[in-house]
């Protein structure tokens, strides 16, 4: 969808740039901020390290400390028998299993699937395959099915826990001896402990959040999935297909993880030194489109977080709700962000789409907390406001148009001084040259009448990544619509979208446009923005379609005015040319 959103928006560009040509009739990136230690690269095939049942590296062998010079094999140490424990807090109800000491489940409970049951954020069929969450990832496909399959002792054997609180499983057999502590609190954050070591020797195992999330059930959910990080003040977000599965990342990593459309689950090391971040990539079946129940191939991504021995970390699961993630600290550098926020993808017209929702009296929430407290009657207002603020563009391509058809005589006969010239000819310089000092002396800008379009574009791509970056419209009600975040169940917004772009095309005085193209774009361009806004977010079709409704009772008054008047009394004077 967002490439059909940019491609219409090129369209659109390309239309009113060709109509006013017409008119005239004549012609993973390196970041230049702080980098890590060691450069980082986007995903990309590697070599990974060798599996440390071996002796490590020199530089990684001083972590090695639990058998702190002994050569003692350790007591072996195992439960005999599978248990479960449910932690809980207000936030989250996690189910732990002692059968490789990690994650079965793990509940949101202020948030609610697609079916107005509790949101899981494991998926329980594509977990059995490739992992569950917590679990540890090694390059050795056996060593990984042993760690993750051993029956842990835990330390604590209560069936259930109430945060906060810790629980601790441990594992020893044949020299490998392995403890994972996990620390509760009352916020989303978990931290999490883990020590690896075979016969005194770190092992390269790092905990891990396998495969995608519980809210992920077709294959434009899927799609949605992103790898993020970030290096000092910089954050990266890499799309599905820029991953490689099992390249391993190597620097000084703030925070890391991977994320659906609206939940996330992210690693913030206790030192952001020497991280290994391991990137994964595995093909799962799902829906193809939320209403579809054709199943169709798909991928879903997961990361593996740590450092080889010992990591030390917290791992926050949860809502990409930027009041929940700005109060997530982050140990970083001076001027980068201090807390969770980058999580957040804005796009590249963040420093647009960002305000538009935080900031306070024009952006989304402030509004939505401060004014009326509906997320679609929010965007009603705040869409309000903005169109009323690019008024005085839409009077500047008024004045615009009308300066340029008052030169067409001119400009005309310029053109038909030098029209018995090929293109090629020296002297054809010279016909540009005169009318460039046509349009100095007469205060003329030739794309003046595209102003608006450069302005509003950026507006509305910023606005799309914002309704598609704002968790809180998820599930939003408005009216008929049950969720702002998804398509309008009847298409009644893209509808009157598309008629609205009608009536501007129709009332708005196009003096310099052949009456044969102005027919063609009235037509060509409500069909083809219908055709892409049909199947977008409910509230970006809002946001455009009353964006239009108001544009049409600006143009209606415009129309009355003297500037008006005499645009539409030089388009009808051009029509009737052409009758002629």
């Amino acid at each position: 969808m967002e490439r059909n959103l940019l491609l219409i928006f090129a369209l659109m560009a390309v239309a009113v740039f060709g109509s006013q040509f017409l008119m005239k009739k004549y012609a993973p990136q390196n970041k230049s901020t702080a980098q890590p230690t060691q450069p980082i690269q986007a995903p990309a095939p590697s070599n990974p390290p060798a599996v440390q049942s071996e002796p490590a590296p020199a530089a990684v062998a001083k972590v090695a400390k639990v058998a702190k010079g002994s050569t003692q094999v350790p007591a072996a140490k195992q439960a005999s028998s599978e248990s479960q424990i449910v932690v809980e807090n207000d936030f989250y109800r996690i189910t732990f299993t002692n059968r490789g000491g990690l994650v079965k489940s793990w509940v949101l409970k202020k948030f609610s699937d697609d079916h107005g049951q509790p949101l899981d954020l494991v998926n329980p069929t594509n977990a059995a395959k490739y992992g569950f969450p917590l679990s540890l990832w090694t390059y050795d496909q056996a060593q990984r099915d042993k760690l993750n399959s051993a029956l842990y002792v835990a330390s604590n054997t209560a069936p259930n826990l109430i945060a906060p609180g810790d629980l601790t499983f441990d594992y020893s057999d044949s020299g490998l001896t392995v403890r994972k502590t996990f620390h509760f609190d009352k916020t989303y954050v978990v931290g999490v402990d883990t020590s690896v070591f075979s016969n005194g020797d770190p092992v390269w195992a790092f905990p891990a959040w396998p495969v995608g999330f519980g809210d992920q059930t077709n294959v434009p959910a899927y799609a949605s999935g992103q790898l993020e990080y970030q290096v000092n003040d910089s954050s990266d977000h890499l799309a599905v297909k820029k991953v490689v599965g099992g390249a391993t990342l190597t620097g000084n990593y703030n925070w890391a993880g991977v994320s659906s459309q609206y939940f996330t689950a992210t690693f913030i090391p206790d030192k952001a030194t020497d991280l290994r971040v391991v990137t994964l990539r595995n093909p799962v079946d799902a829906a193809a489109s939320p209403t579809s129940s054709d199943i169709k191939p798909a991928d879903a991504l997961g990361v593996a977080v740590g450092r080889p021995g010992e990591s030390s970390e917290r791992l926050f699961v949860g809502p990409k709700s930027l009041e929940v993630l700005e109060a997530v600290p982050v140990p970083t550098i001076v001027g980068a962000d201090k807390d969770l926020r980058g999580v957040v993808n804005f796009g590249s017209l963040g420093l647009i789409a960002r305000p538009l929702f935080a900031w306070p009296v024009i952006g989304l929430r402030w509004i939505h907390e401060h004014i009326i407290h509906n997320w679609g009657w929010a965007i009603v207002l705040q869409t309000f406001m903005i169109t009323i603020a690019l008024l005085p563009l839409r009077i500047f391509q008024m004045k615009s148009a009308l300066k340029m058809q008052r030169v067409q005589p001119q400009m005309k006969a310029i053109q038909e001084k030098y029209k018995k010239y090929s293109m090629s000819d020296p002297r054809k310089q010279d016909m540009q040259k005169e009318i460039g000092e046509l349009y100095k002396r007469e205060g003329v800008n030739p794309i003046g009448g595209c102003l608006p379009l450069l302005v509003q574009l950026p507006f509305l791509w910023a606005y799309y990544k914002m309704l598609g970056a704002a968790i809180d419209l998820r599930q939003a009600h408005w009216i008929w619509i049950h969720d702002l975040s998804a398509r309008d169940p009847i298409f009644l917004l893209p509808a009157i979208m598309v008629i609205s772009m009608f009536l501007i095309q129709r009332i708005t005085p196009q003096a310099g446009m052949d009456p044969t193209q102005q027919k063609m774009m009235n037509i060509m361009m409500p069909a083809m923005m219908g055709f892409i806004f049909f199947n977008l977010p409910a509230g970006l079709n809002l946001y455009y379609a009353e964006s239009n409704l108001i544009s049409i009772a600006q143009q209606w008054i415009m129309n009355k005015t003297e500037l008006g008047r005499e645009m539409r009394a030089i388009a009808a004077k051009r029509a009737r040319k052409k009758d002629k």
